[in-house]
């Protein structure tokens, strides 16, 4: 009974927490559409744009090399390991200390990249920019964009500390202030300054994502900073060893992500955009279903693998994928039939043509087919590093990425070969190493947990299905039958009927996960009903 109380307690919290950052992230994601339009239609779909996207591939890779990551896979578990051992003070020297490794390391790797900026362009970043022109500009905007990842690193480490500590709201809302930053830059800097103003963007965003989180950060309980790396300490020497591995496994992520950049720059012009923008749409479910939910799940993860009671994990874990999987799949159906009102109504106008429209919804369609893969990935890896095991995800994740820079060339080149925009080539290798990846690192949970509780994640995902595809159904009738309408209007009532066709069915077949929500939803609404008697 009381096994079954910590359960729900444990699954209530992450369903709390997750709730807020779905909000916050499709907030955010909202708000990254409008400053990418922005931009798009600004500046068009060409050289330009395409130079500035190859330099912000840099900085980002170093944020997610050493911050994004690296850290929230080593730092979470053992900071959170600190605070449920009641040592405070262990942990916020844990956090001053990794603090200070972040802040050097990026400053001399962005210091050594902008001095070397264009033979980084030249032989790492686009050597398929042929243009001395292109070249020149992105190592301009390079040098521009670089100082973010500094930025980007510490506030990647403060989210960490705020979500060890439950709190999840200002992490989550500094995604939306970053492109908020980038669209200051398109309107305000860009009518001087061209595509400089936007990458002068970029710095201000970053600055906004650090500075909404620092006052509920000086407000934690404790919270105090050392001026040390305290290399000899057991726990930092823990956390560098934790991130060693995953290091490793983001690098090669990265590496996948610039081959694609490598791979797109000899294609035809604007191909570097179309797979960016098609991937970000793709990212934006993905954000909303998996990564929040990871984010919120970790440090629950972390605590129940502290106290030892894996079993309540493995429950945690088993509920966590049931309602990943039970979004996700909708998700990517309706993402792959909608995907051109979409794109449309975000992007057509101005700069942005029709023709860019087919082919950022050729990109789309391939990465879409992946987001479920994508999802799932997100969580399991969470449960991973929650039990202090960086190397199993990072082996996985190394060998689908290998599988995936060789799927990028084949398919780029087949794609070619039968006289179609090969890009697309670049998506569908993504996708395909992404499903490998996710049902690897399944089969080997399962393993290290004995069980998943296979039969009743088997049994929702069947329901999911089922109703995925009568709401696939109901949406491609309903585009057949208004080929005309407004790209605005077919996406949202698209959205909507889609929406309502899948829930009606999931309730028609009794899925629990629904029936639970339900339940608190009434519980919370009845609860509200008595105060406001009383």
């Amino acid at each position: 009974m009381q096994s079954s109380q910590q359960n729900n307690r444990a699954n209530r919290q992450i369903a709390r927490a997750a709730i807020t950052l779905m909000i916050s992230f499709v907030l955010a994601k909202v708000i990254g559409l409008l400053a990418n339009r922005m931009l798009t239609v600004t500046f068009g779909a060409g050289a330009m744009v395409d130079a500035f996207w190859a330099a912000n591939r840099f900085s980002e890779t170093l944020f997610n090399l050493v911050a994004g990551g690296a850290l929230a896979s080593a730092f979470i578990p053992t900071f959170t390991t600190l605070l449920e051992n009641d040592s405070k003070a262990g942990a916020w020297r844990l956090a001053s200390a990794i603090a200070n490794l972040v802040l050097l390391t990026l400053t001399a790797i962005s210091i050594l990249a902008a001095i070397f900026a264009p033979w980084v362009v030249r032989n790492i970043l686009a050597t398929g920019f042929k243009d001395p022109a292109q070249q020149a500009l992105t190592a301009e905007l390079l040098r521009i964009q670089l100082p973010s990842a500094v930025i980007f690193g510490l506030s990647g480490l403060v989210m960490g500390i705020l979500n060890a500590h439950q709190s999840f709201l200002f992490p989550a809302l500094a995604p939306a202030l970053y492109p908020l930053g980038m669209m200051f830059g398109i309107t305000a800097l860009a009518p001087r300054m061209g595509i400089h103003g936007a990458a002068w963007g970029v710095i201000i965003g970053s600055a906004l994502h650090l500075l909404i989180q620092a006052p509920r950060l000086a407000r934690l309980p404790a919270a105090r900073y050392t001026p040390s790396l305290n290399l000899k300490t057991p726990v930092v020497r823990e956390v560098l060893l934790l991130m060693g591995p995953r290091l490793i496994g983001v690098a090669v992520v990265q590496l996948n992500f610039w081959v694609n950049t490598l791979i797109a720059s000899g294609q035809p012009e604007g191909s570097i955009t179309f797979i960016q923008i098609g991937f970000m749409l793709m990212m934006m479910p993905q954000a909303a279903i998996a990564q929040s939910i990871a984010i919120a799940a970790l440090p629950t993860f972390s605590a129940q693998v502290a106290r030892g009671r894996r079993e309540e994990m493995r429950h945690s874990l088993a509920v966590t994928l049931r309602g990943v999987l039970l979004l996700s799949l909708p998700a990517s159906i309706g993402l792959i039939l909608l995907r051109r009102p979409v794109i449309a109504m975000i992007y057509e106008d101005g700069l942005f043509t029709p023709q860019m429209t087919e082919m950022v919804a050729w990109a789309l369609l391939w990465y879409a087919a992946g987001l479920v893969g994508h999802c799932v990935v997100e969580i399991v890896s969470r449960a991973f590093y929650a039990l202090h095991d960086t190397r199993t995800p990072v082996a996985v994740g190394v060998a689908a990425m290998t599988l995936n820079i060789i799927f990028s060339l084949l398919f780029s080149s087949w794609f070619a070969a039968m006289g179609r925009m090969p890009h697309g080539g670049l998506a569908l290798a993504n996708t395909l190493a992404t499903a490998l990846e996710m049902v690897g690192l399944l089969v080997l949970m399962r393993r290290r947990l004995d069980g998943l509780q296979g039969s009743e994640i088997l049994r929702s995902t069947g329901a999911a299905l089922v109703a995925s595809l009568v709401m696939g159904a109901a949406l491609w009738l309903w585009l057949a039958a208004n080929p005309l309408a407004n790209n605005a209007v077919l996406t949202i009532t698209g959205i909507v009927i889609g929406g309502s066709v899948y829930a009606a069915l999931l309730a028609a077949l009794r899925v629990s996960e629904v029936q639970q929500v339900w339940g608190m939803l009434s519980t919370r609404l009845h609860r509200r009903g008595n105060t406001g008697e009383s």
